[in-house]
């Protein structure tokens, strides 16, 4: 099988099995979403999602936020990962976003990575999630994911050469799907520790089943 026929084979498997996918993280508005997206760095979403509300419910904006200093945001977010240095991306984000952009987030990706706390993969999921852009964004789930899989070769060895193989070979159309596809996939049934290849609907089709190959 080509590379390009498994790559629409495995896109057509997630598409049959994973309909409806998207974020899991809860937000209201672009900026929440920012905001909730920079705190899962490196932190489970499901922890984020117990942090958020009463953040939003002082700080609902970059507005309210650019007010505040990042000790009033740290009685919030203190159970995250680094918990200060995102206290203090977050309170500079949200003034930027005041002083450059008048409190609204930039689709723009050059925009978007100039703001504190925004790498290049905050920044695809907020091309993706929020303006409906084809970027894909590559975290450990989609790292490791599309290693296993063969989806990518050994020397796509950054999340950027990993996003440039990528884009190459998924559709537009499916590129935003295709993150949580992979993403899920990851997070639920492919895990770091003891994927659950049992239950897995991909499993005919990993390379851990051909001779010679080992699960990495």
């Amino acid at each position: 099988m080509k590379l390009q026929e498994r790559y629409n084979l495995i896109m057509k498997l997630f598409k049959e099995q994973m309909p409806d996918v998207g974020t899991e993280l809860m937000f209201a508005s672009n900026f929440q979403l920012l905001v909730a997206v920079i705190l899962s760095a490196q932190c489970t979403d499901k922890r984020v999602n117990q942090v958020t509300p009463a953040l939003f419910m002082h700080f609902p904006d970059a507005q309210h936020m650019a007010l505040a200093e990042p000790e009033d945001l740290l009685q919030h977010i203190g159970s995250v990962s680094y918990p200060n240095a995102k206290a203090r991306h977050l309170v500079d984000m949200a003034r930027m976003l005041m002083d450059r952009h008048g409190g609204e987030v930039p689709a723009d990706m050059d925009h978007l990575l100039q703001l504190p706390g925004v790498g290049r993969k905050t920044a695809n999921v907020m091309q993706a999630v929020a303006f409906g852009r084809n970027a894909m964004a590559v975290d450990t789930h989609v790292y490791r994911v599309s290693h296993r899989l063969a989806l990518v070769p050994r020397t796509a060895n950054t999340p950027l050469k990993v996003e440039k193989v990528l884009v190459r070979h998924i559709t537009p159309d499916d590129i935003p799907h295709a993150h949580h596809w992979l993403l899920l996939h990851g997070r639920y049934v492919c895990t770091s520790r003891a994927p659950h290849c049992n239950s897995c609907f991909l499993s005919p089709l990993c390379p851990k089943r051909l001779e010679g190959s080992r699960l990495e």
